[in-house]
C-alpha cells in the first residue's frame, strides 16, 4: 500500500527534519521518502492524507492502559481499546495485568499478544509482580519475560509488601527487567474518596492524603538504594513526590516516573458537585500540586505522560460518590487535555513525553522520522478547536468528565503496521 501525506510539519526532536514542512511517501509499511512539500508527487497513492495544519511525529506510546480483557469485556476488550488508542493518536500501548484471570502466566501473556494483533495499534502485555495481585507471592517473572511481558507491575494496586518489592528489584536484575509501581500506602488511603484537604472536609468525605503517595516513594527509593535495579513510578500526583524523584535522579538512582494527563485538568475543588466521573486514583490534588507537575514535566523529572485509561460500566459510576469506583477513560483525550492546558513546554518537549521517553523506559525499539524506517506515525493538529462528544467515544465505556469540553489540538490518526486509522475519515481519501 502506498500512502501519501502531501504536506505536514515533522515534530521529532531526534530527526534532522524536525520543525520542517515536508511531504511523506509510505510504501509497504516503510517511510519511502521525505521531500519538500512543494515537490510534485510523480506517482499515484492508494491513500492520501491531506489535512490543513497537519503535524506528524513518531507514534505515541501509552504506558498505562487497562484493557479489561479477559474477564471484563463488557467494559473494554482488546479490539475496542485499540480503536480508542488509535483515535487518541497512540500506535502502541502497554496493558496493565488487572484482568480476570490476572496476567501472570505464559498463556495469559500470549492471549494479550495475539488477540487482534493485525490492528494498527500494537499492544504490549505487562505481567503481575505478585500472584493474583495480592502482594504475597512472586510470579514466575523469568518465564513471563521470555513469553513477552515487557514490564512487571501490580497495575492498579501498589506493591505494598516490602519484602516482595525488594525481592522483585533483585530478581528483575537477572534479565534487566523493569518494575513499575503505583505508589500508595493502602493503609493510609483506606476508605479515602478524594484528596485530603479543605474541600474533602467541607464535603464530609474521607481524604486520600498526599503523604500516602510520598511515603511509598520514599520507601521504594530507599529499597532501590539497597537492592539495586530500576523502578518506574506510575501516576505520581504531588509536589513532594516530584521533589523526591528529582533528588533521586540527581543521586544517580535508576528511577523514572510518569503522570496522568487528566491530573492537570482539575483540582480537588472540582468535586464540589460530587461528579463520580471525577473520582480517580490518584485523586485530583491542589493547585500547588498541579503547578509542581508542570515544573516536573519541564525540567525532565517527569519522563512520560499516560492516559491511565480505566474503562468502567455505568453501574460502577452511577452510584453515591463513596460507593462509585475510581477510574476514567483517557486514551482519546490525553493529548488534547495536556496540549490545551500547556503554557510551559515546547511542542517538542511535549511530544517527547509521548514518544521518546516511554520507548526508552520500556526498552522498545526507537522510532525515527527517516527514510527507510518503519512508518510508525501519529498525525495531529495543534490549532484545531474541537469539542469532545459522547458520540466520538470509541471505548465500550463512557466514564469521562470531558464530554462537552472544548480542546485545542487534536490527534487525527495513526499510520502503523502498514495501515491508516483516522479518528475522522473525511481528511483521507482513497485514489
Amino acid at each position: 500500500m502506498k500512502i501519501h501525506i502531501p504536506s505536514a510539519q515533522i515534530i521529532d526532536p531526534k530527526s534532522p527534519f524536525n520543525g520542517q514542512q515536508k511531504q511523506l511517501w509510505i510504501e509497504n509499511g516503510l517511510i519511502a521518502s521525505i521531500t519538500d512539500a512543494a515537490e510534485k508527487a510523480g506517482k499515484e497513492a492508494d491513500y492520501v492524507v491531506d489535512i490543513a495544519g497537519l503535524k506528524v511525529s513518531p507514534g505515541w506510546v501509552d504506558m498505562r492502559v487497562a484493557a479489561k480483557d479477559p474477564g471484563y469485556e463488557h467494559q473494554e476488550d482488546l479490539f475496542s481499546v485499540r480503536e480508542a488508542a488509535a483515535a487518541g493518536g497512540f500506535t502502541e500501548i502497554a496493558l496493565l495485568p488487572n484482568t480476570h484471570p490476572v496476567v501472570q502466566t505464559k498463556e495469559a501473556v500470549t492471549y494479550v499478544q495475539t488477540k487482534g494483533n493485525t490492528h494498527a495499534v500494537k499492544v504490549y502485555p505487562m505481567a503481575a509482580v505478585s500472584i493474583d495481585i495480592k502482594g504475597k507471592e512472586l510470579t514466575e517473572m523469568i518465564d513471563l519475560h521470555m513469553a513477552g511481558a515487557i514490564a512487571f507491575t501490580d497495575g492498579l494496586k501498589p506493591v505494598w509488601h516490602s519484602d516482595i518489592l525488594v525481592k522483585t528489584l533483585q530478581y528483575l536484575q537477572t534479565f534487566g527487567g523493569l518494575l513499575i509501581n503505583r505508589p500508595e500506602d493502602v493503609l493510609l488511603t483506606q476508605f479515602g474518596q478524594m484528596h485530603e484537604g479543605v474541600t474533602s472536609t467541607m464535603l464530609g468525605l474521607k481524604g486520600i492524603p498526599a503523604l500516602a503517595e510520598e511515603m511509598m516513594i520514599a520507601r521504594d527509593l530507599r529499597f532501590l538504594q539497597y537492592a539495586g535495579g530500576k523502578i518506574h513510578f506510575s501516576a505520581i500526583s504531588t509536589a513532594t513526590s516530584i521533589e523526591l524523584i528529582r533528588q533521586a535522579k540527581r543521586q544517580g538512582l535508576q528511577v523514572t516516573c510518569d503522570m496522568t494527563a487528566h491530573q492537570i485538568a482539575f483540582d480537588d475543588t472540582a468535586l464540589l458537585n460530587f461528579d463520580t466521573n471525577l473520582k480517580v486514583n490518584p485523586p485530583f490534588r491542589s493547585q500547588a500540586d498541579i503547578e509542581a507537575l508542570w515544573q516536573g514535566l519541564a525540567d525532565g523529572t517527569i519522563d512520560a505522560i499516560v492516559s491511565d485509561h480505566n474503562p468502567l460500566d455505568e453501574e460502577s459510576k452511577k452510584l453515591e460518590f463513596d460507593l462509585a469506583e475510581f477510574g476514567i477513560i483517557g486514551l482519546q483525550t490525553a493529548f488534547a487535555v495536556i496540549h490545551t492546558h500547556n503554557q510551559l513546554l515546547s511542542l517538542e518537549q511535549l511530544i517527547e513525553k509521548f514518544t521518546i521517553r516511554p520507548r526508552e523506559i520500556l526498552q522498545l525499539p526507537a522510532v525515527h522520522m527517516a527514510e527507510g524506517q518503519p512508518a510508525n506515525l501519529t498525525l495531529f493538529t495543534t490549532e484545531q478547536e474541537w469539542t469532545f462528544t459522547e458520540k466520538q467515544i470509541r471505548s465500550k465505556s463512557r466514564n469521562t468528565p470531558f464530554i462537552g469540553h472544548t480542546f485545542t489540538g487534536k490527534p487525527v490518526g495513526i499510520i502503523n503496521n502498514g495501515k491508516v486509522v483516522l479518528s475522522d475519515a473525511r481528511p483521507a481519501y482513497r485514489r
